[in-house]
């Protein structure tokens, strides 16, 4: 059970057009959805990735904002954005945090739990 005020939401696909497996190339896209259940507004300001294959390669990733974008989000609101990785392997996995300030000047730390990235029926 997830007791933070901050909640993140994530749906991943494999993007088979984009993808070329016979290069090692393959591409997902993931979208994620931050809903702030809190009573004061925040805002994300930095994230940090841990990207991982299954060859078990890890490539960190930290930047501001998401998106080009350090968006606000208001008390019952929420944020939504698509973005998208490459991997060498057809199976992977992602987790990592977002910076973000509260209306009254706190900062927090936000954990985004792992989530699989997968090619469609590679695990049975």
């Amino acid at each position: 059970m997830n007791n933070s005020p901050i909640n993140i939401q994530v749906e991943t696909q494999f993007m088979d057009a984009q993808s070329n497996p016979e290069q090692d190339q393959y591409v997902f896209a993931y979208t994620i959805t931050i809903a702030n259940n809190a009573q004061q507004s925040i805002q994300l300001l930095t994230r940090e990735w841990s990207i991982n294959d299954a060859d078990g390669k890890v490539t960190q990733v930290a930047g501001d904002g998401v998106v080009g974008k350090q968006p606000h989000i208001g008390p019952g609101e929420h944020f939504t954005y698509t973005s998208g990785t490459v991997l060498t392997t057809p199976l992977g996995s992602m987790q990592g945090s977002y910076g973000m300030l509260w209306e009254n000047g706190d900062d927090i730390e936000v954990p985004i739990p792992a989530f699989r990235l997968a090619v469609p029926n590679i695990l049975h």
